[in-house]
């Protein structure tokens, strides 16, 4: 007969506690939630390489694009300010690792003070995030719309600057009235008017002999197609449908309207993100300081909403290469 083996000896059998990868059971769900979340952003991401491959020839130039600066007009900064936001996020990044020690080193005031930073560098992207959503959505110079679906934009052949439909447009048309229920076909609603029509657009264009048109087409240097002055004419008289103003789910004045679909999309699912992260930032801060923490004589809260915080600082420098910069 052999000799009976003990199987309940806690030397050879794991009997639960920490030992897979010697993290809390908090921790590995919180990096099973990011391992699930990194996937559905590359997918995003993913989705929009194809769309931009697929329309490469007419996509809007980030460059010309985000160019504005709150409080400052009249000036074209290219990606200025959308770098001062990754610096800002980055930075909240840096302030949440020395929250993270000083939680190791059970030193309370210094975790609150990075907290407290990592929580108003997350406000400040959010709200920056806001502002250039409004600004993106309001637009900045107009361009008309044609027959099939491209963008004409306007350009002075002396400055070789934009100029805004708005600085030559005559208004001389009787605006009509705005399409509803009541007053047309009685399903169906209309968006809001745009501030001129195409006639007026035209009739601007030709007392104005500096202003031809560039198209969203670009050419072999990656720079848009900039028409003759005959060429814009007979293109925004015989195709133009309507002028468009800034950018939405359906038209946009920079280009591509997919461009417009995935920056909303993108954008908005990560602002969220840095919101929800704001969010459980200020609810571990305040703990922090009612001293939670202190009597559980583990700052490991902490750590986990830190490992959340990169994650989202993680995404955005995704974002931020391939959307602004590539």
């Amino acid at each position: 007969m052999g000799t009976a083996v003990n199987t309940t000896s806690n030397d050879k059998i794991w009997n639960g506690g920490n030992k897979p990868l010697n993290a809390s059971y908090g921790k590995m769900m919180m990096w099973f939630f990011i391992v699930s979340d990194a996937l559905t952003f590359s997918g995003f991401i993913v989705s929009y390489g194809f769309a931009r491959f697929k329309y490469a020839n007419s996509w809007p130039i980030a460059d010309e694009v985000f160019t504005h600066v709150p409080f400052v007009h009249g000036q074209e900064l290219p990606m200025i300010y959308v770098a001062f936001m990754t610096f800002v996020l980055i930075m909240s990044s840096v302030t949440m690792v020395l929250a993270v020690d000083a939680g190791h080193k059970m030193k309370k005031t210094k975790v609150t003070f990075y907290m407290f930073l990592t929580i108003i560098g997350g406000i400040i992207f959010v709200g920056s995030q806001a502002w250039e959503w409004a600004t993106f959505i309001k637009g900045d110079y107009g361009a008309v719309k044609t027959k099939g679906g491209n963008i004409l934009q306007f350009l002075d052949v002396e400055t070789s600057k934009r100029v805004a439909v708005g600085d030559f447009a005559f208004d001389f048309i009787s605006s009509r009235n705005q399409h509803q229920g009541y007053n047309g076909i009685w399903y169906k609603d209309e968006g809001t008017l745009p501030t001129y029509s195409v006639e007026e657009v035209i009739a601007g264009m030709e007392a104005s002999p500096n202003i031809v048109i560039r198209t969203q087409i670009l050419d072999d240097k990656g720079h848009k197609t900039i028409l003759t002055r005959q060429e814009s004419l007979d293109i925004l008289k015989t195709t133009g449908v309507s002028v468009v103003n800034g950018a939405n789910l359906i038209e946009n004045e920079y280009g591509a309207p997919l461009f417009a679909n995935f920056f909303f999309f993108i954008t908005g699912f990560h602002g969220f993100h840095v919101f929800s992260g704001i969010v459980l930032n200020i609810i571990i801060f305040f703990n922090v300081i009612i001293g939670t923490y202190e009597k559980r004589k583990s700052y490991e809260m902490v750590e986990k909403v830190g490992l959340y915080w990169h994650f989202v600082d993680l995404v955005w420098v995704f974002v931020f290469t391939f959307f602004y910069l590539v």
